[in-house]
């Protein structure tokens, strides 16, 4: 199959490149990037006015399978990814059972191939059942492709666990992503604290926690010279503790949500439950240090964190609804038209973000055009407006706070393999 996308902004952040031109696709490959290219038999897609960019990345999404299938699984949750102009994601492994062995690795990555319609990396459990006491099979889980470790949902409470996982995984060259929240001092709070919650009568997760985490793992990871990733940073402070320890050589990178950098704990409505999620929404002045994050590259990349729950499970009190709601249909649209339409980052640096930012960070063949490539593309429309309808959504969780909302700008292309699966949001099987 060949495509020629024809007279498009291409922004390539790997290649610093940012101007209007062709990209030709063969047999799953990208062939040839350049102006005014011939096109001969491909069949030519007119992407004058849009961005054509690196297939969008995001290591960091709830699929929920094994166990939880009710929420989301693969093939939705896939469809959920393309839908939003995503060709790769990650899983996290907080499923039932929790994915912490070679076998299950293996067993996704299986699935996967035979039910996603985008690329599916698999994060492997740090430690056994995420109990945070020992160790899980690391080094098994790497051999079966596992590209990082995490125990998110939970914070590893003992150093020398965590100390032991990064001295083991440095062997392999890879990654802990660290959930990063002292629960002594979280425990049984809902919203960020500060003066909505009080407002609200809400108890509150104070950022000092998030703090108090993240400088703790860095200076593990300091002293095994290992790599630490902060997953979901939302905290001021949080963000100049990795700010210096990237001065200071530490191997240390960091990610943010949409929700992080749009969204502040004045919009938390306590019949709303589609607002709660961990770590909380902040107060301005830390969602102003994000933005200030990721334009000076403390910050490496941009996830959604998506996670989808079941109808029933979030249509409950504030106090007893999971965190966590849907996010990869929704993240293109809310970033350009909060962030990029507001001009307070520009469009190169938010693709970078969510391009080259992860792949550089986890080492994927991935996040570049180049030729010789894999043809992973996402076209997106800048100026495009909708409104966010649940009843159009592809993943099974419906409670996203963004519902109804008018947004401007939406991927309206997604090409895994060189093989178109979305067009103007529709999954093409």
């Amino acid at each position: 199959m060949k495509l020629m996308l024809k007279g498009g902004r291409i922004i390539n952040p790997g290649k610093s490149f940012d101007q209007i031109g062709d990209v030709l696709i063969e047999n799953g490959k990208i062939k040839e990037i350049g102006v005014d290219l011939p096109a001969g038999d491909a069949t030519i897609i007119e992407a004058a006015g849009l961005v054509v960019t690196p297939g969008l990345i995001d290591m960091h999404v709830h699929l929920r399978e094994p166990g939880q299938e009710a929420k989301e699984d693969f093939s939705s949750g896939s469809k959920a990814a393309a839908a939003g102009g995503y060709t790769r994601i990650a899983c996290m492994p907080n499923t039932k059972p929790v994915v912490d062995n070679a076998i299950l690795v293996n067993g996704l990555k299986e699935r996967a191939r035979q039910a996603a319609v985008v690329h599916i990396d698999i994060i492997g459990a740090l430690t056994k059942n995420q109990k945070g006491t020992e160790l899980a099979e690391v080094g098994d889980m790497t051999q079966a492709g596992a590209v990082a470790f995490s125990d998110d949902g939970h914070y590893v409470q003992s150093s020398k666990v965590l100390l032991n996982g990064l001295d083991y995984l440095r062997t392999f060259d890879k990654r802990i992503i660290s959930h990063a929240e002292e629960t002594t001092l979280v425990e049984d709070g809902i919203m960020n604290e500060g003066h909505r919650s009080a407002m609200l009568g809400m108890k509150g997760r104070p950022t000092v926690a998030e703090d108090i985490a993240v400088a703790r793992d860095i200076l593990l990871a300091e002293y095994a010279d290992a790599k630490i990733h902060i997953a979901h940073i939302s905290s001021k402070n949080a963000v100049e503790i990795v700010r210096q320890a990237k001065k200071r050589g530490v191997k240390v990178t960091a990610e943010v949500t949409p929700q992080h950098l749009t969204m502040t704990d004045d919009m938390v409505n306590a019949f709303d439950t589609s607002t709660k999620v961990n770590p909380p929404l902040r107060s301005q002045e830390h969602l102003t240090a994000m933005i200030e994050g990721l334009k000076d590259g403390t910050i490496d990349a941009i996830v959604t964190d998506h996670s989808p729950h079941a109808y029933e499970e979030k249509d409950v009190e504030y106090n007893y609804a999971p965190s966590g709601f849907p996010g990869l249909e929704t993240a293109v649209g809310i970033l350009l038209t909060d962030l990029y339409h507001e001009g307070k980052l520009d469009l190169p640096e938010i693709i970078e973000k969510m391009t080259y930012g992860p792949a550089k960070t986890f080492d994927l063949t991935a996040g570049v055009l180049e030729a010789g490539a894999t043809a992973d593309v996402t076209i997106i429309d800048p100026n495009l407006n909708w409104t966010v309808d649940a009843e159009k959504f592809y993943t099974r969780g419906t409670h996203s706070p963004f519902v109804g909302r008018k947004l401007k700008g939406k991927a309206v292309m997604t090409i895994v393999d060189g093989k178109i699966v979305m067009k103007d949001g529709k999954i093409i099987d």
